[in-house]
């Protein structure tokens, strides 16, 4: 995959030519697989996570996708699953990723993650460890998933964000058996050792997908963006680094990409 290939600095309302004929290309594939990140893709980036929503206009879009044939829509996302459903409301032929790759939900009948007693004593550690940190952090909050804590520092000023981040890597670090995955404001600590590309490469094989969207705002999303072949089309969301063959603004360009992509999959 080629590195900022292509940046949308077009007017508002407007694509990249270039994504746009990707997006073109690619919905004529025979089975396609739309993957999206949730939060600073799908949904703003608020301050307090559960205040995150889908823009409408993606959220309409994706209901389209995931009705088409031959088409599955994916959530990706650090969130928990159970989480992840309450905030998207998807229909249920959507799937979903979450915990960065940990659990894997294709249905109602889908098996639930578990652990050993060992990864369920490591976490009862983890979060005790980061609740007496958080409590001295003010603005910091905890986010307990299934195999993970979630350190929140996004409500805190930079210099408290900066310290905590930083006290908590620090902490962690001699931990055995525990993984560290930074992000946005964030610091994930797993018992389960994941990523967002090995599950994008799970699903894709689960539903024979012949070609993949991916579009996603974070460093963790660079797993994915690694995975994908020629013939897919992967979209960082907003600055920085990335593996993506091409770049998007903002969730509001993150909307008429999937527009773009839903009228070219309705009409092939």
């Amino acid at each position: 995959m080629s590195t900022d290939r292509s940046r949308a600095d077009s007017p508002a309302g407007n694509l990249d030519a270039a994504l746009a004929e990707a997006l073109d290309r690619v919905a004529a594939t025979e089975k396609l697989l739309v993957a999206m990140d949730f939060d600073g893709t799908l949904a703003p980036i608020v301050p307090k996570a559960s205040d995150a929503r889908p823009l409408p206009g993606s959220a309409a879009a994706l209901d389209v996708l995931c009705r088409l044939p031959w088409t599955t829509v994916a959530l990706v996302s650090g969130r928990d699953v159970d989480t992840l459903r309450g905030l998207a409301k998807p229909s249920q032929l959507i799937a979903l990723i979450g915990s960065h790759g940990a659990e894997i939900w294709l249905g109602p009948h889908a098996d639930p993650l578990t652990l050993t007693p060992e990864q369920e004593d490591l976490l009862a550690s983890v979060r005790t460890s980061l609740a007496e940190l958080s409590g001295r952090y003010p603005g910091t909050t905890l986010e307990h998933k299934p195999a993970a804590v979630v350190l929140h520092t996004r409500e805190a000023d930079d210099d408290v964000a900066a310290a905590a981040e930083a006290e908590a890597a620090e902490l962690l670090e001699g931990m055995d058996g525990v993984f560290v995955t930074p992000g946005k404001r964030v610091i994930e600590c797993a018992v389960v050792k994941s990523s967002k590309g090995e599950a994008l490469q799970l699903l894709r094989q689960e539903v024979g997908a012949t070609a993949v969207v991916y579009a996603g705002d974070d460093t963790t999303d660079e797993t994915a963006f690694n995975r994908l072949l020629p013939d897919d089309v992967g979209i960082k969301v907003g600055d920085g680094f990335t593996a993506a063959g091409f770049r998007v603004g903002s969730p509001a360009e993150v909307q008429l990409l999937l527009e773009r992509l839903q009228q070219a999959r309705w009409n092939r």
